[in-house]
């Protein structure tokens, strides 16, 4: 009888989770010069900004980025290539979404296994409290009581 009602709310989970997925999905701008271009620098963090991307900063750094990228583009190298070149030139952190591998990965999953803990202790938690057992008064504890009321 409890699996019948967990199945919604796994059901909404799962939804929860599919829309999420969708959501976050980078749309498909097709393979023009132009496209590939915005989606390259995007991913690029500029040199010179604190915590914007090539594709959106005014700074000159970027600006030549951005003409470098449309050249490499036309030139027929991959998005990889290019942001294999501009990794090697100036480090991981160019990229405004570092590589899960190594310390990266261990630094990605652990507000995940955090978050992870914390609902399941949340659950086990709530489990344990519905479940507990419940105390009945005693004898001791009406004559207490019943002594308490005579008092007043």
């Amino acid at each position: 009888m409890k699996v019948v009602r967990i199945v919604p709310w796994v059901l909404l989970a799962v939804a929860a989770c599919a829309v999420l997925f969708f959501a976050t999905r980078p749309a498909d701008d097709g393979d023009s010069v132009d496209a590939r271009v915005q989606r390259v620098t995007a991913e690029l963090r500029c040199v010179e900004c604190q915590g914007l991307s090539v594709a959106d900063s005014n700074a000159s750094t970027s600006e030549a980025i951005r003409n470098d990228v449309r050249e490499r583009i036309e030139a027929g190298e991959s998005d990889a290539e290019i942001r294999q070149f501009y990794v090697e030139t100036y480090g991981e952190s160019i990229l405004m979404h570092p590589t899960a591998d190594g310390i990266s990965l261990f630094v990605w999953l652990v507000p995940l296994l955090a978050f992870g803990l914390g609902a399941g202790l949340v659950v086990w938690t709530l489990i344990r409290w519905r479940g507990g057992r419940r105390r009945h008064a005693t004898a001791e504890d009406r004559a207490i009581v019943d002594a308490l009321r005579d008092e007043q």
